[in-house]
């Protein structure tokens, strides 16, 4: 199992930054993969990027550009780096970890923290 603990979120203007943070409860290179998930109200969760265990980041095309996932392995941290904010980008932001185990795959999440865009 993992824990994951989400920090970083807030109210800011369009166009403005934010950068999340999600630490996890042990080391994330032993983790199949982390991403980053949004739900805004009335909608379904949507992933807005991922990592695969090597490394290799995916991208939403509605935040492709504007957003960067990475991660710190020494401290088991995964961020997700938000630029050029939009209103349609308010939403509750979940870190996922993915882990296998034979043929079954199980999701983590953490709590969610809350991104707001607007003037």
């Amino acid at each position: 199992q993992v824990q994951l603990v989400e920090s970083g979120g807030g109210l800011v203007q369009p166009g403005g930054s934010l950068r999340l943070s999600c630490i996890a409860s042990r080391s994330i290179s032993s983790i199949d993969g982390m991403a980053w998930y949004r739900q805004a109200p009335g909608k379904q969760r949507e992933v807005v990027a991922a990592l695969t265990s090597g490394g290799t980041p995916v991208y939403a095309d509605s935040v492709k550009g504007r957003f960067t996932i990475s991660r710190d392995t020494a401290k088991n941290m995964v961020y997700l780096q938000m630029n050029s904010l939009k209103p349609e980008d308010t939403a509750v932001y979940y870190c996922n970890a993915q882990q296998a185990e034979g043929a079954v795959v199980y999701n983590y999440w953490g709590q969610g923290t809350q991104v707001t865009v607007s003037s």
